[in-house]
């Protein structure tokens, strides 16, 4: 796939996610007009999209039915926005932007973004849920696996107690694998679970390739927080290095953490092997995972 053709197949699945995200939250009035229009600051405006296109894409691969993967697609992403309120917060990373806009606890107020961030989390399970698939158990326990005390807040609470430490790069791949890497892992197992048996041995190489997409994605955020401005990113740079957090680039140097994302996204296309001419856009996005510039 070239990159005309997956920038249209990104533009699309973007659109997808973001109209069915937009009703989601139009279908019904809100109990609190300001908690909503919080948590729609923290999922509507802006954002890459990516773990929804992975879910489209990993479900492609396995020639899941489309709108089989609109209700994981929107769930994955709902868990991601929950978990950036959160990570923006004063107590967290203590970030005031956040994909160009005000984060949500300065937009409104501290409180207003934990209770967003909480609601979101819950509206995900409750999207997923009443999705109707047979393997609906294993797509929730995903879900939930990815997100809990051995996944994402596992990774964040990692990242916390490395503020000010000196972990080796092993012990930074841990912690990235949980934080950033267990989203990324879970969107691809969505994807693939809604077109196939737990059983099917192409789930494993999935994941072989998300694990290896998933730090790869990281290193480059790294690298990005290093050499991006904040007008591309939508969020300061510099801030790794502000707060004494770890990062690849501190750990290898600017060369040495992006000759690993590159090693990184030749595995993850390595691992596709067995799902043949089907995986070309999961191929495709590996390398967009480090040529991208936000």
């Amino acid at each position: 796939m070239n990159a005309e053709s997956l920038a249209a197949r990104l533009a699309a699945d973007r659109a997808r996610v973001d109209a069915r995200l937009e009703a989601l939250f139009g279908e019904r009035g809100a109990v609190v007009p300001r908690l909503d229009a919080a948590m729609r600051h923290g999922v509507l405006v802006g954002g890459k999209r990516l773990r929804p296109v992975l879910v489209y894409a990993a479900g492609r691969a396995l020639e899941a039915e489309e709108r089989a993967l609109d209700a994981p697609a929107m769930a994955i992403e709902l868990i991601h926005a929950y978990s950036l309120v959160h990570d923006d917060l004063p107590a967290m990373d203590d970030d005031d932007l956040r994909r160009g806009q005000p984060t949500v606890h300065k937009a409104y107020d501290e409180a207003t973004a934990i209770l967003a961030g909480d609601a979101l989390q819950a509206l995900a399970f409750e999207v997923l849920a009443g999705s109707e698939h047979p393997r609906l158990p294993a797509m929730i326990r995903t879900l939930a696996e990815a997100a809990g005390r051995d996944g994402m807040v596992a990774g964040q609470a990692l990242d916390l107690a490395a503020v000010g430490g000196h972990p080796d790069v092993a012990a930074l791949a841990t912690m990235h694998g949980h934080k950033t890497g267990a989203l990324i892992r879970a969107a691809v197992r969505l994807g693939g679970l809604a077109a196939v048996p737990e059983a099917d041995h192409r789930l494993a190489a999935l994941d072989t390739y998300a694990r290896a997409i998933g730090l790869a994605f990281q290193i480059h955020d790294d690298v990005l927080d290093v050499t991006g401005d904040a007008a591309t990113l939508g969020k300061a740079t510099g801030a790794d290095a502000a707060r004494d957090k770890p990062t690849y680039p501190t750990l290898m140097g600017l060369e040495g953490a992006r000759r690993r994302s590159r090693e990184l996204v030749e595995e993850a296309v390595a691992a596709l092997a067995p799902l043949g001419e089907g995986a070309d856009s999961l191929a495709a996005l590996a390398r967009y995972m480090i040529e991208r510039d936000h």
